[in-house]
């Protein structure tokens, strides 16, 4: 009787154990020229300082910002296997060409057997496995993204940034809109943040813009090219609407993106430079501030 006692009590301690180890975190993915330290999770010199809040247990998913997408999505894979598998779950947040780098991942590995990790890091940014179970994709709660460039940039298309680069090739329009099926998510809601404050030399971008990236990508519009939109204020094109609905025009955005932010004011630009600056501190107060 004792010793079916002791085993009862040792299993419901495990059971508590394990129940205590799940926690949520929140993963900032970065965009074009990197900085951070590549498979350190507090490395945070793209985006700010690391004392500033920006969610629960937040973790930095650095990658080198240059290289193409499909030869730097393991890095993503690997913070992806590292936090969000077994009883953990994320929250993530991306900029720019990061948002480009989570929906090609998605869509290409989300349907993918994960082995389980336990969310503790070696240097190279990848953590042992857990009780060497697997699932299936990863446990994601929601993207949000901040200028998100999904898909592409006229910028790229021009050759305004260093075109020897293969970031700056597969952020070509056309390039990135047939790279992967936009509308695969896994079910995963991609919240979008649109800015507007472009400027001058700007202009080669349709619509309404945050200096690199238009609101035909940052809006998360649908189709195989980049057109114009802008704000309602603005009568020379049709507007992005807030949320799934279709624009103003008829067009639709893909499956599982939401317009949550459109810049009416055009008070926010592209860069967060180095002090969460930019259209990266609405969402960062957005997430801060959000019920996590």
């Amino acid at each position: 009787m004792k010793k079916a006692l002791r085993m009862v009590i040792a299993v419901c301690l495990m059971a508590a154990s394990s129940f205590a180890a799940a926690a949520n975190y929140t993963l900032w993915v970065n965009g074009r020229t990197g900085g951070g330290v590549v498979g350190n999770y507090d490395s945070w010199t793209y985006w700010g300082p690391g004392t500033t809040a920006a969610g629960v247990n937040k973790k930095s998913v650095n990658w080198d910002g240059r290289s193409s997408i499909a030869s730097q999505s393991g890095k993503i894979r690997d913070a992806l296997d590292c936090f969000c598998t077994g009883g953990n779950w994320c929250y993530v947040v991306t900029h720019s060409a990061g948002d480009l780098m989570m929906g090609y991942t998605l869509a290409n590995y989300g349907g993918s057997a994960r082995v389980k990790k336990n969310a503790v890091s070696n240097s190279s940014g990848v953590c042992g496995n857990g009780d060497g179970s697997s699932q299936t994709g990863w446990n994601i709660k929601w993207v949000r993204a901040a200028s998100g460039a999904g898909g592409g940039s006229e910028l790229s298309d021009v050759g305004s940034w260093a075109v020897s680069e293969p970031l700056v090739q597969d952020l070509k329009t056309a390039t990135a809109r047939a790279m992967y099926n936009h509308n695969t998510t896994r079910n995963v809601w991609f919240y979008m943040y649109a800015g507007a404050k472009g400027t001058a030399y700007s202009g080669i971008l349709p619509g309404q813009d945050d200096e690199a990236v238009s609101y035909h990508s940052t809006g998360g519009v649908a189709g195989s090219g980049g057109g114009s939109y802008c704000n309602p204020s603005d009568w020379l094109c049709n507007d992005l609407t807030l949320g799934t609905a279709a624009n103003e025009g008829g067009s639709a955005k893909w499956s599982y993106h939401s317009v949550s932010f459109r810049d009416d004011s055009e008070a926010y630009n592209h860069y967060a430079n180095g002090n969460w600056g930019g259209i990266v501190g609405v969402v960062r107060s957005a997430v801060v501030n959000s019920a996590l």
